[in-house]
């Protein structure tokens, strides 16, 4: 199978399973959260189902934050955070290796100016989109994949950058209804990352504009 028939073949992959994944939607009822947190607690497989379900959304444009909360409801702070992490690792090198292949057949030219940012400052520059929340996670993993940003500069990034948001979003869903403390700082580091981001995306906005 050539490069250009593999890359098809993987699309159309990807396409059949958030086909799938819509029509399980609407055909199956929406179980409550207690119903939930006794599936994924109530055996030693559930943590590795919902590992695996939350990979396979993040190639899709389901939001991951809502996912996020979802773990912290189901598995408290601490376990929560540890297979949000695990489990976008997973997601998140999936994308990777779909968009490195795809590059060589189709877009190699579209994304040049990431290319060259990864390139030379790898590591740094995925470490700071990640920490960015208003960038979306699988548009990321996929851009990346198309760019020549090295894979384990790309993997420590991705688990460095999104330790704060993961850490943000879970604990509003561990401790959403007490609104303590907890929730509170994971309000404001939030708030702190939609502002740097925001402010990235006017800077680089302005020296696009100056370049011109």
């Amino acid at each position: 199978m050539t490069g250009r028939r593999r890359v098809w073949a993987r699309l159309m992959v990807l396409v059949v399973f958030v086909a799938a994944a819509a029509v399980a939607a609407l055909l199956f009822p929406v179980p409550s959260v207690e119903e939930v947190q006794r599936y994924f607690t109530g055996t030693r497989w559930g943590p590795v189902v919902f590992v695996l379900g939350y990979a396979a959304l993040t190639l899709t444009p389901v939001p991951k934050n809502v996912l996020s909360i979802g773990a912290g409801v189901v598995f408290g702070a601490a376990g929560g955070v540890g297979v949000v992490v695990v489990a976008a690792l997973l997601g998140a090198s999936a994308a990777f290796w779909l968009g490195r292949e795809a590059v060589e057949n189709y877009t190699g030219a579209r994304v040049g100016r990431l290319d060259e940012v990864l390139k030379r400052r790898g590591f740094v520059a995925v470490v700071g989109v990640r920490l960015l929340p208003v960038l979306p996670f699988t548009a990321i993993n996929y851009l990346a994949g198309l760019t020549s940003v090295a894979w384990w500069p790309y993997l420590l990034g991705t688990a460095l950058g999104i330790l704060p948001g993961t850490v943000s979003y879970v604990t509003l869903g561990a401790f959403g209804p007490q609104f303590g403390w907890q929730v509170q700082a994971a309000v404001a580091v939030l708030g702190l990352l939609t502002v740097a981001g925001l402010g990235m995306a006017v800077r680089m906005r302005y020296k696009g504009a100056e370049r011109v």
